[in-house]
């Protein structure tokens, strides 16, 4: 409140200062002409009365359109109707200019939400309908066992991976949500990640350590799903040599420990930001920067939490903390 007085004394302060100013000529006029001051002190003390009750009830004006329109600063822009009624010329002018951009910022608004919905639709359908080939291309290579199968079915589920990147980044910032909350078994997403790669750790000789967590968890199955297999990916993307270990550290947090080149210390407080790439994703351009990023997203959108520690040339450690109370089973 001391602020609102300061502010508006401060913009009434020329007013301020012509009156006072008038009553300082009257006074000295008088006192130059040797006439008696009474005569005018009493008409100036009137003066002041009444200029004080107008300046009072100015403020008082002033402090509602004040709180008026504070309380439109939180309201969109279609709601630019409820200005106060404008108390001048030039108020009115400047809401008319508020008005004009209010619609204008509309307008951009309403085009930039039908050109999002039309790239969300095109993707989408191109991330359904790459799906048929990626099965035909499966089905073939299912009849043959060679290096070169092995191979290409390795490469197979890294573009499956990558399609399914595009679907969970399109469907993160979309209005609908598919989200199925519900009690289930760590193990049995722990597995059906782990089968996804399991050509991968034998073509590459690569071990996996795996203890059986033994727990069911409050998540949605094919968000965590995607979590997992993410950090499975990106485990064996950066792991030459060694192993990949699987375990549970206590209450309910999900670690998967490689043993791979590790992330230096400077990156590591911002791998999970978007396009942040590091330096091993720099050296190895297959890297988006993006996979982390919405598996920070979904852990936050599910009331889980993801970390990392890493020692650059010894290995990385993904936490998945998957302990929350909030969630309700559907």
């Amino acid at each position: 409140m001391k602020s609102l007085i300061f502010s508006y004394l401060k913009q009434r302060l020329r007013l301020i200062g012509l009156f006072t100013l008038f009553a300082a000529t009257f006074l000295l006029v008088f006192a130059l002409y040797r006439l008696p001051l009474v005569a005018v002190l009493y008409p100036l003390c009137l003066c002041i009365a009444i200029g004080l009750t107008v300046l009072a009830w100015d403020f008082y004006k002033t402090a509602q359109r004040h709180k008026a329109l504070c309380a439109i600063q939180s309201m969109a822009g279609a709601l630019s109707v409820t200005l106060p009624v404008p108390a001048g010329i030039l108020d009115s002018d400047y809401q008319n200019i508020i008005r004009l951009l209010c619609q204008e910022t509309i307008q951009r608004e309403q085009n930039l939400t039908r050109r999002y919905q039309g790239m969300m639709e095109y993707y989408t359908v191109w991330a359904h309908q790459i799906k048929t080939p990626i099965a035909s291309m499966r089905l073939n290579l299912q009849n043959e066992d060679t290096p070169l199968s092995r191979q290409l079915s390795s490469d197979l589920t890294r573009v499956e991976q990558y399609v399914e990147m595009v679907l969970t980044f399109l469907r993160l910032d979309s209005d609908s949500s598919d989200y199925v909350i519900r009690k289930l078994s760590l193990d049995a997403i722990i597995r059906q990640a782990v089968r996804k790669f399991a050509g991968e750790f034998i073509s590459r000789k690569l071990r996996l350590l795996y203890d059986p967590i033994g727990i069911n968890v409050i998540t949605d199955e094919k968000w965590l799903s995607f979590v997992v297999e993410q950090v499975l990916s990106n485990a064996l993307k950066y792991t030459p040599a060694g192993s990949i270990h699987i375990y549970l550290e206590a209450p309910k947090t999900l670690c998967i420990r490689d043993t791979g080149i590790g992330i230096a210390a400077e990156d590591l407080p911002r791998i999970f930001e978007m396009g942040y790439t590091g330096y091993n994703g720099r050296s190895n351009k297959g890297a988006s920067g993006i996979g982390l990023y919405l598996c920070r997203r979904i852990c936050d959108r599910l009331g889980h939490s993801i970390c990392a520690s890493s020692v650059p040339g010894e290995g990385t450690v993904i936490r998945i903390n998957l302990y929350q109370e909030k969630l309700e089973v559907e």
